[in-house]
C-alpha cells in the first residue's frame, strides 16, 4: 500500500538517535558480521552515512547483509528464512536506487530490527514524492522500483521534516518465521 504516513499503524514512529537505549552504529566501526544462533532480543540500529560515497548500492546491500547475519537473518536455515533475507537486500537496493535517480543521491541509510519487523530507511535530499508506477511494458528496464517495494512489504511511506529538504522513504518487512 501507497502511504504517506511517517510510520506504520499502530507505531509511535522513529525514535530519534538513542532514543531506544540501543545506540546507533558507527558504521566505521561495524566489524564484519558473525552469524549468531540466537533470535535478536530487543530494538537493532545500525545506520550508514551514504553522503558523498561512491558505489553506494552494493554498499548499502553489504552493510545490509552485515546487519542481517549479525541479527541471525542469515545464514537462513530454510528457503522462507532466505527469501526474506533476500526480500531485505532487494528493497534496500531499490530505495537506494531510487534515490540516486530521483532524489539526488542518499544521504543516509538506518535500518531497525526487532523479532517481528526490520524497517529500513533511506534518506535524501529530493523533493520528489515516490509512487509505484504501472510499468509501460513487463520486461522493460525502469518503472518498477516501488512496485517492488509495494509488493516485497508490509508497509511503506514518506517521512518529511518541517523545513528541512529532503525526506526519508521507509519500508517495513516482516521477520522470517
Amino acid at each position: 500500500m501507497s502511504t504517506t504516513r511517517p510510520c506504520s499503524p499502530g507505531d509511535r514512529g522513529p525514535e530519534p538517535s538513542g532514543a531506544s537505549g540501543t545506540p546507533e552504529a558507527d558504521p566505521a566501526a561495524v566489524p564484519p558480521a558473525e552469524p549468531v544462533d540466537r533470535p535478536v532480543t530487543g530494538p537493532q540500529v545500525r545506520t550508514l552515512s551514504l553522503d558523498g560515497q561512491s558505489g553506494v548500492v552494493p554498499l548499502a546491500r553489504d552493510f545490509t547483509r552485515q546487519a542481517l547475519y549479525a541479527w541471525g537473518w542469515l545464514p537462513a536455515a530454510t528457503a522462507d528464512q532466505r527469501a526474506a533475507a533476500e526480500d531485505v537486500l532487494l528493497v534496500v537496493s531499490e530505495l537506494v536506487t531510487n534515490a540516486c535517480l530521483h532524489a539526488e543521491g542518499p544521504d543516509r541509510l538506518r535500518i531497525t530490527c526487532d523479532n517481528k519487523v526490520i524497517r529500513l530507511e533511506v534518506s535524501d535530499r529530493g523533493t520528489g514524492q515516490p509512487a509505484p508506477r504501472t510499468p509501460h511494458r513487463a520486461g522493460r528496464p525502469g518503472g518498477h522500483g516501488m512496485f517492488i517495494v509495494q509488493r516485497l512489504c508490509l508497509d511503506w511511506g514518506v517521512v518529511r521534516a518541517p523545513g528541512v529538504a529532503g525526506k526519508t522513504v521507509w519500508a517495513e518487512l516482516g521477520a522470517p518465521a
